[in-house]
């Protein structure tokens, strides 16, 4: 049987926890900016941790080697 490989895409965009949690970035700012508010900038900064029912599938589907 051939070894499962790891998505490219996936490795570039998401982190797992030490508990297995997927981190990923805060979507939402790329372009447009100009129309967000300061508020929302401020709160989007870093990471944040998936939510769960997502979080399965990245792990199963994209990141199956941890």
């Amino acid at each position: 049987m051939p070894k499962m490989k790891t998505k490219s895409g996936a490795k570039k965009r998401f982190k797992l926890t030490a508990s297995g949690k997927v981190k990923v970035a805060q979507a939402g700012k790329r372009h447009m900016m100009i129309k967000r508010t300061n508020k929302f900038i401020r709160q989007a900064r870093g990471t944040m941790v998936m939510a769960e029912c997502d979080a399965r599938v990245v792990r199963k589907q994209f990141l199956p080697n941890g």
